[in-house]
């Protein structure tokens, strides 16, 4: 059967093919395999396997198995892919010789966050040990970490784009920054290990995203927006739409982890996002009209003059300066492409 994903996979590896000469043969342990994140470095993973040749092997840990071959059954039984069943805080450590490690395990989820933040910092911070752990014993060099932009804690509103060097960070004594402090122990946590044992962190600092996989019942704006839309609308904007967000497409985001990973220097962070920013009023809008029909929009809150404008935009010269990354899909596009591929995947699940 044809990959649905074609297009955008060709698109990953036309910008990652003279990455993956460093992996051909060797064999990687990715956490966090099964989430958003995971799953596009898998689809890429595979498909630059069977088009190039390169004899990669991934294990993938993950708590369930099973679920994954239900939601994406050409992945679970790639021949380039095996699963590992456990938990990301105390996995047992698959047997064999690694060249690389991908941590991105951790839901960025909200419900967690409020519900149970100690589970949120202590899954974060004690996952990220297990797995620096893991790659030390295996004897692993190059270790990419997926942290977050929630390690800057809120953006000064009159700071536009927030860059790497930036030293605020989120608030210890509130439980609601759990997500953004474990990250930032765990940024911690990989520069001690590069200094005590030589291994070479790569640090994405990831901000906000589109495209298939991403889930449409979580707290993600644009996930919600786009759910909305299939439904026939009205897109609901649950604030006043003032924020300030920007979205990468998630094939640009798979490039970007890859080169930072394969290309990076190590406890550098590199923002990993889009510096193109909109309101969340604007966002909705956009989402709307990629409908045909559009469909409308209500705004639940009337802003409040004078208001400071809240932001969640990376400053992404870094990566662009030194990687040559950019951001390729343009947001109108990426949704759309999101929209057809969610529209398509519910009319396979209904049939």
């Amino acid at each position: 059967m044809d990959n649905p994903l074609a297009d955008d996979l060709n698109h990953i590896l036309a910008h990652t093919e003279g990455l993956w000469e460093e992996l051909r043969g060797q064999r990687l342990f990715i956490t966090g395999g099964t989430g958003f994140f995971g799953c596009w470095l898998l689809e890429s993973l595979a498909w630059a396997n069977d088009k190039l040749g390169l004899n990669i092997r991934a294990v993938v840990l993950t708590r369930n198995p099973d679920a994954f071959a239900r939601k994406a059954p050409h992945l679970a039984h790639h021949p380039s892919l095996s699963f590992h069943a456990g938990d990301v805080r105390d996995f047992e450590f698959p047997a064999g010789s690694f060249s690389h490690v991908i941590h991105a395990a951790t839901e960025a989820s909200a419900k967690l966050n409020a519900e149970n933040s100690l589970l949120m910092f202590e899954t974060i911070v004690g996952g990220t040990r297990r797995a620096l752990d893991f790659a030390v014993q295996a004897g692993v060099k190059k270790f990419l970490f997926t942290s977050s932009g929630a390690v800057y804690g809120r953006q000064p509103p009159d700071m536009t784009h927030i860059p790497e060097d930036y030293t605020g960070c989120p608030d210890p004594l509130d439980f609601r920054a759990a997500y953004g402090n474990g990250k930032r122990a765990a940024e911690m946590l990989c520069c001690l290990y590069a200094r005590q044992h030589g291994l070479d962190p790569k640090i994405a600092r990831c901000f906000a995203f589109v495209g298939p996989y991403l889930p449409l019942d979580a707290h993600f704006a644009i996930g919600n927006f786009i759910r909305d839309g299939i439904r026939g609308g009205p897109i609901q904007v649950n604030g006043d739409g003032t924020p300030y967000r920007s979205y990468l497409y998630a094939d640009d985001l798979a490039i970007w982890l890859w080169t930072i990973l394969l290309r990076g220097k190590a406890c550098i962070p590199y923002n990993v996002g889009s510096a193109e920013s909109l309101s969340i009023g604007e966002l909705a809008t956009t989402v709307a009209q990629s409908f045909a029909p559009p469909v409308t929009v209500k705004i639940s809150k009337a802003a409040i003059a004078g208001k400071p404008l809240e932001r969640y935009v990376p400053d992404t010269r870094r990566a662009r300066t030194y990687l040559g990354l950019q951001a390729w899909i343009p947001l109108s596009d990426a949704v759309k492409r999101t929209i057809r591929w969610h529209e398509a995947a519910g009319k396979t699940i209904a049939g």
